[in-house]
């Protein structure tokens, strides 16, 4: 099975660098969420990050809760999440992250969930209330089940913690572009550049910067300095308003920005 890190590395030697497109589970509904992340990889994107819809999304920005609000309301659950995970990787090969606040992954059982994940071909989990010091339930889980882990790093990140989310991440280590939720903005904060300059300090060789990333030239200019550039509200946007086919095309021009 491909790795998170081995796709981050292969896109880094065949082209400028890796594209991770997120879109939550469930929205519109279950199947044109597959078939949306299938699409995905179609027109270019090199890992997924499949977000769990949650009640209290405390990092999301509106269009994000507005799609995971949705799929709650048409019932969607977690156990829902490991047959899509079977779908997408059977029809694609491409790895697939799981996104989700921590709370969800304890009221499942995190040795439970960290199995059924693997079973399904899914890579690891994206973390973003989860700190490296309180992860070590998560942490033995991932290693038992070979499972990627993807820890956060902020601009506010002190060097021993950047040590720290560096030495325990596996994949890549998922660099905020910017304080605050996620959203497309204009411009890229500055920040991020400076915060992959000192991951690299700290050991990192895979970051990749989120948040606030919308267009094919913001990709390309965050590829100049990291390993992959993440995608989220821009495509959730897109689904929303122009279904599969607004996403795909979407899609296809961001994946300009990395060749």
């Amino acid at each position: 099975m491909t790795t998170v890190a081995d796709a981050i590395t292969r896109a880094n030697s065949e082209r400028h660098g890796a594209l991770i497109g997120y879109l939550p589970l469930g929205f519109p509904d279950i199947d044109t969420s597959v078939e949306a992340a299938i699409a995905l990889v179609n027109a270019g994107v090199d890992v997924l990050e499949l977000g769990l819809p949650y009640s209290d999304p405390v990092m999301d920005g509106p269009v994000i809760q507005a799609a995971t609000v949705e799929a709650l309301a048409k019932g969607f659950r977690v156990r829902d999440a490991f047959d899509a995970v079977r779908r997408i990787h059977a029809a694609t090969g491409t790895p697939v992250l799981i996104m989700s606040y921590w709370n969800l992954i304890l009221q499942y059982g995190v040795d439970a969930f960290a199995r059924e994940l693997a079973e399904a071909g899914g890579a690891g989990l994206i973390t973003p209330d989860l700190i490296p010091d309180e992860a070590g339930e998560w942490i033995a889980a991932s290693e038992q089940h070979r499972l990627e882990r993807v820890f956060l790093a902020a601009p506010t990140s002190s060097a021993d913690r950047l040590t720290l989310i560096t030495e325990q991440s596996r994949g890549f280590v998922y660099t905020v572009s910017t304080m605050g939720t996620t959203g497309a903005r204009e411009d890229v904060d500055e920040a991020a550049r400076g915060l992959v300059a000192r991951l690299r300090a700290a050991g990192c060789t895979s970051a990749c910067v989120g948040i606030g990333i919308s267009t094919a030239t913001q990709v390309r200019e965050v590829l100049e300095y990291a390993d992959g550039a993440i995608v989220g509200s821009a495509l959730v946007r897109a689904l929303a308003d122009g279904g599969i086919p607004a996403l795909t095309d979407l899609a296809q021009k961001l994946a300009e920005g990395t060749r």
